[in-house]
Parts: structure tokens; C-alpha cells; sequence
């Protein structure tokens, strides 16, 4: 039984007993109803703790990918020399096309198997380059061994993620929506975290891609935001339900450029340290999540940009100020601090 039928009979349960409870053994049967609901929750809960331990070793292969091939396809030669096949800059820059496709295959599926067993094939095909540049006379035998043992450790690796995800592929939806979910304690109350979200033009302020949001009428609002490669998306969306100092939900309307959905949830922290607030959010790259990987290796991550929002919102909301460092000189040549911290950031949201 999937989740969602399962779920679906929890909740006639909890309502109507099933029919084949006699009321003469209702206690009885009702307690082993109740045990079956609550082991078959258990594997579930399991089931997804399988899929979400899949999902994240998948996206690190993708990123490892990535920067494995830029780095061939950027210094060739030093690659070469690293591996111990001397001067082959034409195979090693093969070598990174074939990463990085590899890469953007796996972060661009939800459900990259396909790309995860490439990954497989493509470690046989890396040992069996060494094993023949090992014949050549001018090989480095000692730097061409720790590749290879190397490149094994990685194969193992590649192949029981590939086994892993596989086992789990079928419990995955296939769409292309993402979702996400942040959250953030704010030492102020509630009642006036709420307002401030409420009044959506306040939101611009701490939201970086956020351009303008124009209040059509006391349900209806239009946004407009910034996308990758310096592009513009406008949408409408509807607040769905609006529970005061607790709950603000929304969805854009049909036909939007951008499908979104989500809510901004509001309660007391623990230990009366002001207010939690949680960010649920549910949406649609307008071009697949193809375009979201693109736009993750661009520096457009939606994740660190929800978080650096919220931070945003507790900086403003506890000091009436945002502080950024951005232009601040960090004592590095020829940068500044924000772009190391931002990199920093996008680096730990990958892994």
C-alpha cells in the first residue's frame, strides 16, 4: 500500500472504524487495526529515511562530478601529471565533458538512476585508461597506483549508491516540483513578526530576489522577482488561509510563470526565546529542474536564498538594521568576505 492510500485508510480509520470490527471484539480488533497502522507508519517512516539518505549521497555524487570536471576540463595538463598519465590533455578533458554531464545529469532528475549506474560504467572506463597508460615507458607507476586505488574506492562508492537509489526509486514521486523548509528564531514577539510578513511589501526588504510586491486586494498580490542570468519572473498568488499570528498560506494562481505554493508558520521558541518561524515552500522551476541546476551552479540556490531571507527578517526584526559584509574588505587579495561566505554556504547546502 502506498503512503498516500495508507494514510488515506489511517484517516477513515480514526473516523469510522473499518466494517469488519464487530462490535462483540471491537476492543480486540481495533487494538490489532491500531498496531498494523502503527508498524506500517514505522516502514514508511523508514522507507523515507532511506529515500531522503539516497537522494543526499546522489546529490553529493553530482556535485563531486561537477568539480572533478571543471577541474579537467580547467588545468588539463596539472590532472594529468596529478594521475600519472603525463601530458594526455585531450583525454583528460574527455574525461571532464563526460563528468560534468554526468553531474548535471543526476542533480537535473529526481530520480537519477540512470545517471548514477553511467557513473559506474565511467569509473570502468577511467581504470581501464590507467591500465593502459601504465604500459606506456614515460607512466609514473607510483602516481598511476594511487589513482587507481582511488578510482576503486570511488567505484565502490558509485555503485552502492547506484543499488541504493534504485531500491528506493519507486517510492519517489516524479515530477519536477522542489520543496523546502526553513526555519528561524526571531527574539521578538509573534504579533509583531506576523505583521510585518502580512503587509507582503515589507518583504522586499529582506528578501534579495525579491523586486516588488504590488497588494491587488486583500487575498491577491503580485510578485515580481529576479532570475538567473539577470531575467525577471512576475506571478499572482491567492493567500489560502490566513490564521492571525499563527498561519499565512498561499498559492499562485493557475497559469503563473511561476507554480509556487507554501506557507509561513508563526508559534512561541523554545524557552520564550521569542518566535519560530518556519518557511514551507513548494515550486516549480519554470523550466524543469534542469533550469534549477543550472541556476545552482550560476549561484542562485533556493535554499541558501529562503535562508539568507530569514536571516535577513531576524537581523531587521531584533535590530532594525540588515548588516552584510558585502564590499567589506576581508584581508584577501582581490575579493572581499561576502563572496567567500556565500561560496561557503552553497558548498555546505550541496553536501
Amino acid at each position: 500500500m502506498a503512503r498516500s492510500e495508507f494514510e488515506a485508510e489511517s484517516e477513515r480509520f480514526e473516523q469510522r472504524p473499518p466494517n469488519w470490527i464487530s462490535p462483540r471484539s471491537e476492543p480486540y480488533e481495533r487494538s490489532m487495526w491500531s498496531s498494523q497502522i502503527r508498524s506500517r507508519r514505522r516502514e514508511l517512516n523508514q522507507d523515507d529515511g532511506d529515500i531522503v539518505q539516497a537522494q543526499r549521497v546522489a546529490r553529493a555524487l553530482g556535485w563531486l562530478s561537477i568539480g572533478l570536471g571543471i577541474a579537467e576540463v580547467a588545468a588539463p595538463g596539472r590532472v594529468a601529471r596529478i594521475a600519472g598519465i603525463n601530458d594526455n590533455r585531450g583525454l583528460v578533458r574527455a574525461l571532464g565533458v563526460r563528468e560534468i554531464a554526468h553531474g548535471v545529469g543526476i542533480l537535473s532528475r529526481r530520480k537519477p538512476v540512470g545517471w548514477l549506474w553511467s557513473r559506474v560504467f565511467g569509473d570502468v572506463m577511467d581504470l581501464a585508461v590507467l591500465g593502459r597508460a601504465a604500459a606506456s615507458p614515460q607512466a609514473n607507476r607510483g602516481r598511476l597506483a594511487a589513482t587507481a586505488a582511488a578510482i576503486t574506492g570511488v567505484t565502490v562508492i558509485d555503485f552502492k549508491a547506484s543499488q541504493q537509489f534504485t531500491a528506493v526509486a519507486h517510492s519517489i514521486e516524479d515530477d519536477d516540483s522542489i520543496q523546502l523548509t526553513k526555519s528561524i528564531m526571531i527574539n521578538r514577539p509573534t504579533e509583531e513578526i506576523y505583521k510585518f510578513w502580512r503587509d507582503f511589501k515589507n518583504l522586499p526588504r529582506v528578501m534579495e530576489h525579491l523586486e516588488s510586491v504590488e497588494v491587488i486586494d486583500n487575498t491577491r498580490s503580485r510578485w515580481v522577482a529576479k532570475a538567473p542570468a539577470g531575467k525577471r519572473v512576475e506571478w499572482e498568488a491567492d493567500i489560502t488561509e490566513d490564521g492571525p499570528n499563527e498561519m499565512i498560506a498561499w498559492r499562485s494562481i493557475e497559469g503563473s510563470s511561476v507554480d509556487n505554493s507554501g506557507a509561513v508558520r508563526f508559534g512561541p521558541a523554545p524557552g520564550g526565546r521569542g518566535t519560530l518561524v518556519r518557511v514551507e515552500l513548494n515550486y516549480r522551476p519554470p523550466a524543469g529542474l534542469l533550469s534549477a541546476t543550472i541556476a545552482k551552479l550560476l549561484g542562485e540556490e533556493p535554499e541558501l536564498q529562503v535562508e539568507e531571507d530569514l536571516r535577513h527578517l531576524k537581523q531587521l526584526m531584533e535590530t532594525g538594521e540588515i548588516i552584510t559584509t558585502e564590499g567589506q574588505s576581508a584581508g584577501r587579495a582581490q575579493s572581499t568576505s561576502w563572496k567567500y561566505d556565500r561560496l561557503a554556504r552553497r558548498l555546505a547546502a550541496a553536501f
